[in-house]
């Protein structure tokens, strides 16, 4: 059984299309036997993002960019949005760090009782399709601005804080050829698990084989 978690019931703001794109994807699973099912952790997202970007910017103070970023003459390197983490990272008090720990655990024994449930998850693993490489990343999605130069691609947020099993794949293009893909993240430690319906969805969509990155083709 797989959940679908697709955009939170609306919370995720997303581009026309990417939804469809992705459910595109269900018949693949439901021919090799699997059952696709709407469903998420009962957890307050607002709550998850608050405590992923807390993460995020305490990470970034405490890491090697932090010696960057207090040197004037390499701190001018550096983009705005590494600016931006670290500078919120040093606002940080130790009861916000200290709550961001405790909602990253919470956020995990939910997923734990939903994967009682489910044997896998799917998620988008974008918002947006790809868009122009000049822009240094989406401003709106759907008419709804962006607060961060991340929140386009929130949907992998929540997963990237569990530390669990997760796959990138192709799910189909958008009506303008653009492609979209799904992340299938799986229990812990089922790292097998993940591979071999990866590879066994792999197999019946074909999507590498029709378009294969170009080491793969001179194989």
């Amino acid at each position: 059984r797989i959940a679908w978690v697709g955009d939170y019931d609306g919370r995720l703001a997303t581009e026309p299309g990417v939804l469809e794109v992705c459910r595109s994807s269900f018949a693949a699973f439901e021919g090799l036997g699997c059952t696709v099912e709407e469903a998420r952790p009962d957890m307050d997202m607002d709550e998850v993002w608050w405590a992923f970007l807390t993460h995020r910017h305490w990470d970034l103070v405490r890491g090697p960019r932090y010696e960057l970023y207090a040197d004037p003459e390499t701190r001018r390197l550096l983009k705005p949005e590494v600016v931006w983490e670290i500078e919120n990272g040093l606002g940080l008090s130790a009861r916000d760090v200290g709550r961001a720990l405790a909602i990253r655990e919470a956020w995990f024994a939910k997923v734990t009782e939903l994967f009682e449930t489910y044997d896998f998850v799917l998620a988008p693993s974008a918002q947006v399709f790809p868009f122009d490489a000049t822009l240094h990343w989406p401003a709106e999605i759907d008419g709804r601005p962006m607060d961060s130069y991340h929140r386009w691609m929130e949907t992998v947020a929540p997963w990237t804080m569990t530390s669990l099993p997760a796959m990138g794949m192709p799910a189909g293009f958008g009506e303008a050829g653009l492609p979209m893909g799904i992340q299938l993240i799986g229990r812990n430690h089922a790292d097998l698990a993940v591979l071999r319906l990866a590879a066994a969805y792999e197999s019946a969509t074909g999507w590498v084989a029709k378009n294969p990155p170009p080491m793969l083709a001179e194989t």
